[in-house]
């Protein structure tokens, strides 16, 4: 009993614990250190009470065996005590035994437990230690999911996942690929509500790819994110890309089904293996599945076996087929491509293109035809900025060769050939000129351009995109706009600057009164600002600005009526207001085009100031010469009457009936004779003057005989050519014919310039007298070896009473270049004197032919003849 105590305290300390104690045998758990801790308290407390049991017994037990040792040396029977007690003692001895065989037997039991405990604990211990690194492990992290609670996270995921670390995990929008966290967020919901497990594969943002595996344990739900491994990471792009793939297969069928064009695709054998739903509804099959399990073609077997030998992997078949769909003769555009796995084609009905695109083609014709008769320049080019179309003024424009152009040269060629040639503008860099121009085939707007040509001309440029491809070149021929323009604009800046600089005030005003402009003078003129006179104010509103300077109604009230009037036809006004500063101003209403207005006013006030002055002293003049002409006339009336009658006596004095003179008689009468001839010369001459002056001369024209003239000159002459010691030589050509002129008039001018060349010809000396015809001119001049006259004298030798510093043989009043003078102007003519000092002076006169006048009224006769002789 004792040894039996003694195994049981051992076992205990060994920590086996009875069957009973250690819940269910052989389950492979391991044990942790508290409930082994329990187990062995409970051992022992077990142990504890088979020790106090034994002990009872033995207590027991031992008067029994007393009683039956001593029964033994008792020669008598058992009494009936003893044999009760026996019995007992018998009893609890079997039962110890049976006790004692259990706790054997138990013994055993616990023996093999604890070493299969011992065994589930080292395996349990290791794969705790497993665990533990897997979970350590940074290239997986486990999410679980327990109940309502929040979620627990072991382990990590390598940092260039870019995967947080920390709650945010969980939020995988953030770090997952949109369509991977969608994916990822419906397997989860999946596998925490209906226990559904899943295998993934999602990508994160930064290409890397992880396996997500959902399981359910326990009532716990698990997710495992694993980083995979190259080979793995591979197959995991693999899938992804067949996925994509895939769906990219069906987003094309998809498309290629909802596309109103016939698409097939064949096998190896040629045979068909998928037909979208036009091509069903093009073979007039129910659904594109009975399309193909019947076979039926949209093509014919001979286009077919044309598309099987001329479509190539590298070089797809492309070509209009004719076909027929629906009983209807059809055009097909088919483009076939061939692939390893069979071909697949499109098919595009083209009927209606064809159509379209002969009736194009006559368009474009007449289109062309009409461009080419443009006087603007037009050229056309295709897509592949080859020239296409170009009419006559394209040609006349540029210069260049028609066999250039019709071999359809490309754009960038056509602008390197002019900028040879030195047509186009000089760019500082031609290259970035030429991409910016050649960049319309890029453009979806209509660009435009100035180009300034060499050759002076201006060009408007328009290049347009065509939305097939190509572009169309106009040139706009600028050169006479921008001149107008550069013209105008230089007109309107010139007129603007003139208005604003001219000394009249100008304003214009619109249809509706309102003004348009206006220059200083105007509002310097009316005393108002220019905010006054800004544009837009209206004509009343103005009026009533400068009523302080004028506020009648001739006035403004008057300018308004006119300016804002509705007649039909504009009246123009004109005018004088004297304002109530004393300036008189002339006004003038113009009417403009576009129904404008202009209202100018003029300073007049010292012109009118001069004009009342120069009327009171012309008034003045004219009473002064009305007494001169008449004091002259009367004068020289009354001077000559006594003149005449001294020369006519004179005259008689010499006669011989009245007796002889003696030397110095004769002497005195001869001095009284000359005197008196000089002085009545003079009389004649003032006379002539005074007519001239009055205008009241008029010639007497006749028809004259040249060659007679001139002799009477030369014998009028001689006298005094005699007396000053010159002779006189006349150049003129035998017959020098007739002209008409005042012969007196004529003769007088003759006989001033002889006698004048005679005066100042020194003694001895000769005189020239040349005449000639030009044309119906009469011409002539008069030559002297005088002492000339200088060149400021030149100038007043034509004024009356001017004398030379330097008088000639006899003295005279001045008057005989003036006569000449005023009796050539008289004749139209003209006189022009050319003399140097020291070389002598000649004088020539050119009387043009007149017609014969009318004969004038008998008054006009008489009053010139009682003017000339009085």
């Amino acid at each position: 009993m004792s040894e039996m105590m003694h195994r049981l305290v051992k076992q205990a300390e060994d920590g086996v614990y009875p069957s009973c104690c250690a819940g269910q045998p052989g389950n492979g758990k391991p044990v942790d250190a508290p409930r082994a801790s329990a187990q062995r308290s409970g051992l022992l407390a077990q142990v504890a009470r088979i020790f106090a049991a034994g002990t009872a017994m033995a207590s027991i037990a031992h008067p029994v065996f007393a009683q039956a040792a001593e029964a033994a040396a008792s020669p008598h029977l058992f009494t009936s005590t003893q044999v009760v007690g026996f019995s007992v003692v018998i009893g609890v001895i079997s039962a110890a035994l049976l006790s004692t065989l259990w706790v054997v037997r138990q013994r055993g039991n616990l023996e093999s437990e604890g070493r299969e405990i011992r065994s589930a604990l080292s395996d349990a211990q290791q794969r705790i230690s497993q665990y533990q690194a897997l979970i350590a492990d940074k290239n997986r992290r486990i999410v679980i999911w327990d109940g309502d609670e929040r979620p627990e996270l072991l382990g990590q995921l390598p940092a260039e996942t870019g995967a947080p670390q920390d709650n945010e995990f969980l939020a995988f929008g953030l770090w997952l690929k949109p369509r991977s966290a969608s994916e990822l967020d419906r397997a989860i919901d999946g596998l925490r509500q209906s226990a559904k497990s899943f295998d993934i594969v999602v990508e994160t943002h930064r290409e890397e790819v992880l396996e997500a595996q959902g399981r359910v344990s326990g009532g716990r739900a698990f997710v495992r994110f694993v980083a995979l491994n190259n080979l793995r990471a591979e197959l995991a792009e693999l899938k992804i890309e067949r996925d994509r793939l895939m769906s990219s297969i069906s987003a094309f069928q998809g498309l290629l089904d909802s596309i109103d064009l016939p698409a097939w695709q064949r096998d190896t054998e040629g045979r068909l293996t998928w037909v979208n739903h036009a091509y069903g509804a093009a073979v007039d099959a129910s659904s594109p599945d009975e399309a193909i399990a019947e076979g039926r073609e949209i093509l014919t077997t001979i286009a077919r076996e044309r598309i099987r030998a001329v479509a190539t992997p590298e070089s797809p078949f492309h070509d209009k087929i004719s076909t027929v769909i629906h009983g209807n003769r059809t055009f097909l555009d088919v483009v076939d491509v061939r692939v390893p796995s069979g071909s697949a084609g499109i098919a595009v009905d083209v009927s209606g293109i064809e159509t379209v695109r002969a009736e194009l083609e006559r368009t474009l014709k007449s289109h062309a035809e009409t461009l080419d008769h443009l006087a603007t320049p037009v050229a056309i080019f295709d897509g592949d900025q080859r020239l296409q179309f170009y009419n006559q003024a394209f040609v006349s424009l540029w210069q260049l060769d028609i066999a250039f152009l019709e071999s359809k040269p490309d754009n960038a060629e056509l602008l390197e050939r002019l900028r040879a040639a030195k047509k186009l503008p000089d760019q500082l860099s031609w290259k970035t000129w030429k991409e910016t121009a050649l960049s319309v085939y890029r453009a979806l707007d209509t660009q435009s351009d100035l180009w300034h040509l060499p050759n002076g001309q201006t060009l408007r440029v328009f290049a347009t995109a065509h939305p097939q491809g190509g572009a169309t070149w106009v040139f706009e021929n600028l050169t006479e706009q921008v001149d107008l323009e550069t013209r105008y604009n230089t007109l309107v800046k010139v007129q603007g600057e003139t208005i604003d600089h001219l000394s009249e005030g100008v304003a214009v005003f619109g249809p509706d009164g309102r003004i348009r402009l206006s220059n200083p003078a105007f509002r310097a003129l009316w005393g108002i600002t220019e905010a006054e006179a800004k544009p837009g104010t209206h004509i009343r509103t103005l009026g009533d600005a400068c009523a302080p300077s004028y506020d009648r109604p001739d006035g403004w009230k008057t300018f308004a009526e006119l300016i804002t009037s509705f007649d039909d036809e504009r009246r123009s006004s004109q005018g004088t207001l004297e304002l109530f500063s004393g300036l008189v101003l002339d006004y003038a209403v113009i009417p403009l085009p576009n129904a404008q207005t202009m209202l100018t006013f003029v300073n007049m006030t010292d012109s009118v100031r001069a004009e009342r002055a120069l009327t009171e002293k012309n008034d003045a003049l004219r009473k002064a010469d009305e007494l001169k002409n008449d004091f002259v006339q009367h004068v020289s009336y009354e001077l000559r009457s006594p003149l005449t009658n001294i020369i006519g006596f004179t005259d008689l004095l010499r006669t011989p009936g009245l007796g002889d003179l003696n030397e110095r008689q004769a002497e005195y009468i001869d001095h009284i004779s000359t005197s008196s001839s000089v002085l009545l010369t003079l009389v004649n001459d003032i006379l002539d003057l005074a007519t001239v002056d009055a205008g009241i001369m008029r010639l007497n024209y006749s028809e004259i005989d040249l060659g007679d003239l001139l002799d009477d000159v030369s014998i009028q002459i001689a006298d005094r050519l005699q007396e000053s010691g010159v002779t006189l030589e006349i150049t003129a050509p035998a017959r020098l014919g007739s002209i008409i002129a005042d012969p007196q008039r004529l003769k007088q001018i003759l006989v001033k310039l002889l006698s004048n060349a005679a005066n100042f010809s020194p003694e001895g000396a000769s005189i020239a007298l040349a005449c000639q015809r030009e044309g119906t001119d009469f011409v002539f001049s008069v030559t002297d070896q005088g002492p000339g006259i200088s060149q400021e004298m030149i100038s007043t030798v034509f004024d009356r009473f001017a004398t030379g510093a330097k008088s000639g043989k006899r003295g005279g009043a001045g008057l005989g270049l003036s006569i000449v003078d005023s009796f050539v102007n008289l004749h139209n003519g003209q006189v022009v004197i050319d003399s140097q000092p020291g070389k002598g002076t000649t004088v020539i006169c050119r009387i043009p032919s007149a017609n014969l006048p009318p004969t004038p009224p008998p008054n006009d006769d008489k009053r010139a003849c009682h003017l000339a002789f009085p």
